[in-house]
């Protein structure tokens, strides 16, 4: 299980940063979810991983 918490805002960002993270369910600065790791949260992470923190649970 990974935690992954949004720690940098999304205005700057480009379209498809905006779309992963709001695919994720992170909308605001401080939102995190826990998820399963798989390949598709590890492709999804690698497109954010400067505006997220990422830890294992």
């Amino acid at each position: 299980m990974k935690k992954v918490t949004l720690i940098k805002s999304l205005i700057a960002c480009k379209p498809n940063q905006k779309a992963t993270a709001e695919s994720l369910g992170l909308k605001k600065i401080g939102d995190n979810i826990t998820l399963a790791d798989d390949a598709v949260l590890a492709g999804k992470i690698k497109v954010i991983s400067h505006l997220v923190k990422v830890e294992n649970v």
